[in-house]
């Protein structure tokens, strides 16, 4: 008898493929705090951007409106931050609760970042190989 059940378990949507190389460059860098590293990753990002790759996002509904808002942390200063992730392991590591989800084009967020107002940037993989992308740093990515 044939099988014709479906194995998700090793799914990885193909947006997201190739985003391994952003978390390595990531972890590069936080044990190597330099500009050379600094911009390898920033470059790291911009290459993934211009392969189409995505990022994940929580999103949470905003009241009154039929849209939905990007999570927003905010940091011990006080400052606010959207947050991204490379992948949907590096979103299930805050453990913060079940929240929706969706996938965005990498290009499309650093974008709406740098023109939100009220935002200071992205906090990418918030809970694990974190980089602060503020918006002096997404410009950059963008060129």
């Amino acid at each position: 008898m044939k099988n014709n059940s479906i194995d998700f378990t090793n799914k990885v949507d193909e947006g997201l493929v190739g985003n391994e190389l952003i978390e390595k460059a990531v972890k590069e860098l936080q044990n190597e705090a330099t500009q050379e590293m600094l911009a390898h990753t920033l470059t790291v990002i911009r290459k993934r951007m211009k392969q189409k790759g995505q990022f994940v996002i929580a999103v949470e509904p905003s009241f009154g409106l039929s849209q939905m808002n990007v999570s927003v942390v905010k940091t011990a200063d006080g400052i606010n931050w959207w947050t991204a992730f490379t992948s949907f392991d590096e979103e299930m590591k805050g453990g913060d609760g079940v929240k929706s989800t969706f996938l965005t084009d990498i290009e499309q967020l650093l974008r709406a970042a740098v023109s939100a107002d009220g935002i200071n940037g992205i906090i990418l993989n918030p809970w694990n190989r974190t980089i602060m992308l503020d918006k002096t740093l997404i410009n950059i990515i963008l060129g």
